[in-house]
């Protein structure tokens, strides 16, 4: 059996190492959920070989047989030490984190903890799906407050959000989402001191899903939610998941702003049972041994951002897309293309190219479509080549291969 690359080297595109016959051996939801002539670049998995300290760091695991139950802190003080290295961020306490299973499930015991029962979790729309399923089985409610027109948090509806939520003297939340899926949107230390501002004013407790922080490319600065003046009540959810392609090795953190500390005191202990302790070692070795591997990724997810920009701009020019400042992933405007509200069904039907669908995000989402950029340039030259086909209405057979 051909061995599978664990990490790259020199100036290699780790995007352009594994061969599409490599990545279908994988029977992760990416790779199983559709034929094998579907082109996916919807769910949130990178087709890059995983990093070399964390492959080796799981298998020393294995060979001990040290595959019992979480412990210790090793986890939050490799978080904070990047934190402070790469984000300038010293605030990130050890004493006020907690591991939980992942960061949605992390997000709903944060939730529990600062609202109740037919209370208001605001959201910011378009957004991460699973935001809305999340909180609607909690019994909560969710109020939108739209991103504006240029993508960024719109303040005035977020104050009106706010003032809805908290109407009668009910408890309420502002799941943000920090860097923002499915735009790229790195919210500025200015705009999120002026959420923290308004959350003061209204009561509203922020819990804030930064999953994608390490994922910032370019000369773009993430700021932490509780580093900025007034975020030190907020709660933030943080996990090497998404930048080291992590999901199937489960482990995240709850931090609390110094605020916020009794708060997290109050979550179960049973929660912390819930993360894998294999997921802790391998989150663990990415953020204190591949900030390397982390830098090659960026370095290809900026030049697949550039990449896709060009490819719409010569072959489907009526596609509007804005290159994020942060995750792998791209927010298509497809509205002019008269596919209807879910253009990534055309997509998938006519041209095998699977997206995720734009109207699950929320209000705004309808006409567009999110595409995970986490591929080889190969591949996503041959998917804008499908879309493009899909579009103009021709037959699948003349993209299936």
């Amino acid at each position: 059996m051909a061995r599978i690359p664990h990490e790259t080297s020199g100036d290699l595109d780790p995007f352009a190492v594994l061969t599409l016959d490599q990545l279908r051996r994988r029977t992760s939801m990416k790779w199983r959920t559709y034929p094998d002539d579907v082109l996916p670049l919807w769910v949130a998995e990178m087709d890059v070989p995983l990093a070399g300290p964390v492959v080796r760091a799981v298998t020393g695991a294995l060979e001990l047989g040290d595959t019992g139950y979480p412990a210790g802190t090793a986890y939050a003080e490799a978080l904070a030490a990047f934190a402070e290295q790469r984000w300038g961020w010293k605030g990130l306490a050890v004493e006020r984190t907690a591991l939980v299973p992942d960061v949605m499930l992390g997000v709903v015991e944060m939730l529990k903890l600062v609202t109740g029962h037919g209370d208001t979790v605001v959201v910011n729309p378009p957004v991460y799906p699973p935001f809305y399923d999340f909180v609607r089985h909690m019994d909560r409610r969710t109020a939108e407050a739209p991103l504006g027109p240029d993508g960024r948090l719109d303040l005035d509806a977020l104050e009106d959000a706010y003032r809805r939520a908290v109407a009668g003297g009910r408890r309420a939340a502002h799941l943000l989402c920090s860097p923002h899926n499915p735009t790229g949107t790195v919210h500025t230390a200015e705009e999120l001191t002026a959420v923290a501002a308004l959350a003061d004013r209204y009561g509203v407790r922020v819990v804030a899903d930064e999953i994608h922080a390490p994922l910032v490319v370019g000369d773009t600065d993430f700021v932490p939610y509780l580093s900025v003046p007034g975020g030190e009540r907020g709660l933030s959810l943080m996990s090497a998941s998404k930048a080291w392609n992590l999901a199937g090795l489960k482990a995240a953190l709850a931090i609390a702003g110094p605020g916020a500390a009794e708060d997290l005191a109050r979550m179960p202990e049973e929660v912390g049972h819930g993360p894998s302790h294999l997921g802790v070692i391998a989150h663990t070795a990415a953020l204190r041994e591949g900030t390397d591997w982390l830098d090659a990724v960026l370095a290809g997810i900026d030049a697949n951002r550039r990449l896709l920009a060009r490819l719409l701009a010569e072959h489907l020019p009526d596609v509007r897309y804005r290159p994020g400042e942060a995750t792998y992933l791209a927010w298509l405007d497809c509205r002019a293309l008269g596919l209807g509200d879910d253009p990534a069904r055309v997509f998938l039907e006519r041209g095998w190219v699977a997206l995720s669908p734009g109207p699950a995000f929320g209000t705004g989402g309808a006409g567009h479509a999110r595409l995970n950029l986490a591929a080889s340039p190969e591949v996503i030259e041959e998917a804008v080549g499908r879309m493009r086909t899909a579009a103009e209405g021709g037959s699948p057979l003349a993209t299936r291969s």
